[in-house]
């Protein structure tokens, strides 16, 4: 039986995160000043080289999308003949583009919609088909932390050979987004949009139970590397400290940076400029380092990011950076098996304050987070 799978390119998703903008929405011109190039299309292309390498029945999908680069272009770059031309998008293309598309490919009775973007795109293409259209997206843009995105291209692919196959089902997911203009001046402000219809997967999307193997954790530290590094080349006037574990010594090796495995390194400027260092140490370059943020990995089996291992990260340390300038990094197949983030300072007013954040964003590949709750060990 002919599969009816959609396909939408924003071809704007993610052009603001390598200028240092933090997202796109509002401000593609400003991108485009800045030298900002589309990334969209070559994320797409990946993606369906992989699936295409997978799935040897691709003869038996029906491509429904839109002409020219919303779609049509990457689909015949990819050598695939049964598409359907839905939509014509108007150049440059904007997000009542991506509403318009979606008002047509509810017509055509899709067994999938498959985008690429980022939370922006999925909360565009949800305001439209809502639960009508079960979605997976490629993860091109600055911020996506909603349940529909596979971590990486190779995932995605992975993920859409799969279902196909009959291997996975649909579920609920969440359509979450980030208000950018908040993000831009350092504030979080997650809202859900919206509960739409996904694939659900256990490790490289939400939820679930198998693991793809030809997605291999490494690669997935990687993506995380990579994005590490651009939250360094972007802000260059800010102190990284390196937490300890696996993850981290990955990232630290990845990027040339010298690393104690078992310490805790400050990074500045892309340099490790002391080892191993201990609490006291910490507390002398706060005061010389107005700005610094921590980047922790969830330790052992009970998930706890502070606490157990760094101990360097007293309660003083941890009050002088600031709740809000914790990054904590993991691997989608670690994190399955961390439902909780757990914190033990030992101040009990400073874990009623975690308790209190109630939840943090967990860095899972490229621009890619997942919301995991806290829990305080003490409260």
């Amino acid at each position: 039986m002919v599969k009816r799978i959609g396909f939408l390119i924003n071809p704007i998703a993610g052009m603001g995160g390598r200028v240092g903008l933090k997202g796109t929405d509002g401000v593609v011109k400003e991108a485009k000043k800045l030298g900002a190039k589309s990334v969209a299309p070559f994320k797409a292309k990946q993606t369906l080289q992989e699936f295409l390498r997978l799935y040897k029945e691709s003869e038996e999908i029906e491509w429904v999308t839109c002409k020219g680069v919303m779609g049509e272009h990457i689909l015949k770059e990819a050598k695939l003949k049964s598409i359907s031309i839905i939509y014509n998008p108007n150049i440059p293309t904007s997000a009542e583009d991506t509403k318009l598309a979606c008002k047509e490919f509810k017509k055509h009775y899709l067994d999938l919609l498959v985008f690429c973007g980022g939370d922006g795109t999925a909360r565009d293409i949800f305001s439209i088909v809502g639960t009508q259209i079960p979605l997976l997206g490629i993860p091109s843009g600055v911020k996506m932390h909603s349940g529909v995105f596979g971590v990486s291209t190779k995932a995605t692919a992975k993920i859409l050979h799969e279902f196909l196959s009959k291997n996975l089902i649909i579920g609920d997911v969440d359509i979450l987004d980030l208000d950018e203009d908040k993000y831009r001046k350092g504030e979080w402000n997650i809202r859900l949009f919206g509960i739409a219809k996904g694939i659900i997967e256990p490790t490289y999307i939400q939820v679930g139970k198998s693991t793809f193997e030809s997605v291999s954790d490494d690669s997935v530290k990687e993506e995380i590397a990579e994005y590490i590094e651009e939250e360094m080349q972007n802000n260059e006037d800010t102190l990284f400290l390196m937490g300890s574990g696996g993850t981290i010594d990955f990232i630290a090796r990845y990027l040339h940076l010298e690393n104690t495995l078992l310490g805790i390194d400050p990074v500045y400027q892309m340099k490790t400029i002391q080892k191993d260092v201990n609490e006291a140490m910490i507390l002398k370059l706060l005061k010389k380092y107005k700005k610094c943020k921590v980047i922790l990995s969830p330790i052992g089996a009970q998930g706890f990011i502070l606490g157990r291992g760094n101990l360097q990260l007293s309660p003083q340390v941890i009050k002088s950076i600031g709740l809000e300038n914790i990054l904590i990094v993991s691997t989608p197949s670690k994190l399955k098996h961390t439902p909780v983030l757990r914190v033990d300072t030992g101040d009990a007013a400073l874990d009623k304050q975690f308790k209190e954040k109630d939840y943090y964003m967990v860095i899972i590949g490229y621009r890619l987070s997942r919301i995991v709750k806290i829990q305080s060990n003490n409260l």
